[in-house]
């Protein structure tokens, strides 16, 4: 059974739909904030995965913490805020954000407990593998007197105990805080006093304790402070002691007509870390009076309230994954070079004008996008440069070939997003740092964020000026593009160029586009475009052509676009979704989405790629089909509050790397995938028993075939090679 044979299989059996159920009724949707749950559940459960590295799980766990973090200090936050103001407006499912708060709140304590639980399953595990995690009861003489050391010299410093009374009111504790509350005597009298000690987030919260090599012991830093009270209490005994954390509200609200941008963002920035508190959570069995006190001067509720047995702030046990056991992590992997690249001794523009090349990262190092721009820096022919900047790391080296070409008397333009959510600050920084260079620094509009991914260089060749385009579907970050899937296309074809600058007139200028030749963006185009295209699919179903549409994201929540799959399904389209997260379509119910089926990856790498393709009357994969490339997610606010771009591919390789390579193995996956059914449930793929070759009895896993296969586009002299056969086991 090859590839192609089981992606036009027959679909799971739909189902008949409930009892009472309107295909008209919002019952038709599963909730955002719901889905997004089930999303967390998963990466959660790669936590206990027996084929995923012990080191790799823990990562997991950490990441299942953080996500539950950030969810609560947004998501739950606006819900929050529009349940206090008396908001009942239902979501497009037909749930009010009352009712959405109490769901919520169940599923979370639900998913904190099955996190807590999976720790102790993780730190049993990490003990075979002479990993300890102690507490200050483990300590061993030695231990102690290496402590008494670090302590001084390493903790001391930075902390600072805090009593509470009239004189010494409780103190502000920002969002993510994490502090230890006392309950103290006086060893003269007997006076009791209330106390609180922040442990400090500038240290790292797993202290490594000397040994012999073969073990690595861990005491965490809150342990090491509850046994150094007497040094920071002198006189005093703690008769109470628990820790608590707090999550605040850390959305962020900009007044329209504000004259200057930057600075109204960085009074904001100012504001979220004084948010109001949305989540406590607090040691279990913690003393009446010290949890009375906390919740009291937080203004906290009971239902904000989470009591904790185990460990608080799982987010740090990243801390854990040692370099020194490489053993228990994914074996080591190093992105490729395109081979067309390496033919053209590392000139990037000779090898974009030979031919459109795409690049699937991170199997295909994202270095080649840095290149692009500091060849660009450096080559005197190149006279401007064109660049929006989302989301990129702190020393960026995006950035620096900017304020280089900038410096170099080159002309740079920098859309620069203020309003990407938790990089505000790094992004004021690199504006400044661009401004300083001599670049133009332009941000954008105040009602849509820019989340489009475009780099345009502008060169002399000859007689002429040949503009040079990159369009990725992730953003311009070479830390995150080491761990996120996502798509790079580099092309010199006019048409691109053209539209490229057309955009970037519109982001500087707010000069709408007249005309787009092969793109569409958001907010004026794109989801029109969309819509067209998944009529036009079930046209071809109407007429008994064969009619399907692949498509692959992150969310797929847009009432208007789910509605049109779903009279594409009932059209005769047949539909196959990858969507790594928010998921609010239904499959497989009779009569409604029968046609469509829906499936979840999660694993070593995030999915984050967005890809359409339509068979345009011939199915999939073929020659005639229409394949998009994406910066958008189906979600209203991509598709109308954002700049956004979708991309046709006119590259027959590009559009054949895609379909046949990329898309396939996604869909043919199995090691990793989550079927979602039509009652919102997600059931991890377990292969059939014809997945696996003889040879091979593992099954397929589209992160392990990409990392051993080149991609189509970038393969210069080795073009004429075959593709891998993408069968069973062939992986």
């Amino acid at each position: 059974m090859n590839h192609e044979d089981f992606l036009n299989a027959p679909f799971p059996e739909s189902v008949n739909p409930p009892e009472g159920f309107d295909a008209a009724s919002p019952a038709r949707f599963f909730n955002r904030e719901l889905s997004w749950l089930a999303f967390n559940w998963r990466v959660l459960e790669e936590a206990s995965n027996p084929r995923v590295p012990l080191l790799e799980r823990v990562r997991f766990l950490s990441i299942s913490a953080t996500n539950l973090d950030e969810f609560y200090t947004v998501r739950v936050a606006g819900l929050r805020e529009l349940t206090h103001a008396g908001n009942s407006t239902p979501s497009i499912d037909g749930l009010t954000p009352a009712e959405q708060l109490t769901r919520i709140n169940e599923i979370a304590r639900r998913l904190m407990a099955a996190q807590q639980e999976t720790f102790a399953t993780l730190r049993r595990a990490l003990e075979n593998e002479n990993i300890l995690i102690l507490d200050r009861a483990g300590l061993s003489d030695s231990d102690r007197a290496y402590l008494d050391s670090f302590f001084i010299a390493n903790v001391f410093p930075v902390l600072s105990p805090l009593a509470i009374d009239p004189a010494h009111p409780f103190p502000f504790i920002p969002n993510t805080g994490f502090c230890l509350a006392l309950q103290i005597e006086r060893r003269a009298d007997g006076l009791k006093r209330n106390a609180l000690l922040p442990v400090p987030q500038q240290i790292d919260r797993f202290i490594a304790l000397p040994d012999d090599g073969a073990r690595h012991r861990f005491l965490p830093l809150e342990e090491l402070l509850l046994d150094r009270l007497q040094a920071l209490f002198p006189g005093y005994v703690a008769r109470h002691h628990c820790g608590f954390r707090v999550l605040r509200d850390s959305d962020i609200e900009v007044e329209e007509e504000a004259e200057d941008l930057v600075r109204e963002f960085e009074v904001a920035l100012k504001r979220r870390r004084r948010g109001e508190v949305v989540r406590l959570k607090l040691s279990e069995g913690a003393h009446d009076e010290l949890r009375d006190l906390i919740m009291d001067e937080l203004e906290v509720v009971p239902d904000e309230v989470v009591e904790v047995d185990g460990l608080l702030g799982m987010a740090d046990l990243k801390e854990l994954i040692l370099e020194s056991r490489r053993d228990l992590q994914w074996p080591t992997f190093t992105p490729r070079v395109p081979e067309r690249v390496q033919d053209h001794e590392g000139d990037m523009f000779a090898a974009i004008r030979q031919k459109d090349m795409l690049l699937h990262h991170p199997y295909e190092t994202f270095d080649m996008v840095v290149r692009f721009l500091e060849q660009a820096a450096r080559d005197p022919d190149v006279l401007a440069i064109k660049q929006t900047l989302y989301r990129t790391s702190r020393e960026s080296p995006i950035v620096a070939a900017l304020c280089e070409a900038a410096e170099a008397g080159k002309s740079v333009t920098g859309f620069v997003e203020l309003k990407a959510r938790f990089d505000e600050a790094a992004n004021i920084r690199q504006s400044r740092r661009l401004e300083r260079a001599g670049a133009h620094v332009v941000y954008g509009f105040i009602n849509y964020k820019t989340h489009a991914k475009i780099s345009a260089v502008v060169r002399r060749e000859g007689a002429r000026l040949v503009t040079y385009t990159h369009w990725g579907t992730g953003n311009y970050h070479p830390i995150t593009a080491r761990i996120y899937t996502d798509l790079s296309l580099f092309t010199c074809d006019a048409a691109l160029g053209r539209d490229a600058v057309r955009v970037f007139n519109y982001l500087s200028g707010y000069a709408e586009p007249e005309v787009l030749e092969n793109l569409a963006i958001s907010p004026l185009t794109l989801k029109d475009r969309l819509l067209e295209l998944i009529a036009a699919e079930a046209e071809h179903a109407r007429a008994g052509q064969p009619a399907q549409i692949w498509a692959k994201m992150n969310s797929v929540v847009e009432p208007d676009v789910i509605d049109a799959l779903y009279a594409a399904s009932q059209a005769g389209v047949r539909i196959s979704l990858v969507v790594r997260g928010i998921c609010g379509l239904r499959p497989g119910i009779r009569g409604l989405s029968e046609n469509i089926r829906v499936k979840s990856i999660v694993g070593r790498f995030l999915e984050h790629s967005r890809i359409i393709c339509f068979g345009s009357g011939q199915g999939l994969p073929s020659d005639a089909a229409r394949v998009f490339i994406s910066s958008a997610d189906w979600m209203g606010r991509n598709l109308l509050r954002r700049v956004e771009t979708l991309v046709e591919i006119q590259n027959p390789t590009v559009k054949a790397q895609i379909m046949r390579q990329i898309m396939a193995a996604n869909l043919h996956d199995s090691a990793q995938s989550w079927v979602l059914d039509a009652d919102g449930h997600f059931t991890r793929s377990l292969p059939e028993a014809d997945t696996a070759s003889p040879d091979d009895p593992r099954p397929f896993n589209c992160h392990r075939f990409f990392m051993e296969n080149p991609s189509l586009s970038g393969r210069g002299s080795a073009g004429a090679r075959d593709v891998p056969e993408l069968a069973h086991g062939n992986d």
